[in-house]
């Protein structure tokens, strides 16, 4: 076989003019991963205060809280949440990118970024 048969030179040409939407692509994810993942902390932080507040409340009786009612009204959101809302997260962020693999990638790493 002559030396030139495994020459990567085709590959690299071809992928030459897809480095930018792949850079692009991985920049823009990083940066929504790490957005959705402070928005998520506050988000919660928000949730945990609300809870002490409402519990605050409730220890000097000025509020009464059917928990077992807020659990029955509670599950059937989060249940729908948990199987549909990644999958919905994910057609909308990658919505009309040419570059939704590397947009993919990027979103992940930033999720696990440490800051």
């Amino acid at each position: 076989m002559p030396p030139d048969t495994f020459s990567t030179a085709p590959i690299t040409d071809a992928l030459r003019p897809l480095l930018p939407d792949l850079s692009v692509g991985a920049l823009l994810g990083f940066a929504t991963g790490l957005a959705l993942k402070k928005v998520g902390r506050v988000a919660l932080i928000a949730l945990g205060l609300l809870f002490i507040a409402v519990q605050l409340l409730a220890s000097f009786d000025l509020l009464t809280v059917n928990w077992p009612r807020v659990q029955a009204l509670a599950d059937p959101w989060l249940r729908q949440g948990g199987e549909l809302g990644g999958a919905w997260l994910a057609r909308v962020l990658t919505a009309n990118l040419p570059f939704a693999g590397a947009f993919t990638a990027g979103l992940l790493v930033g999720l696990r970024a440490r800051r």
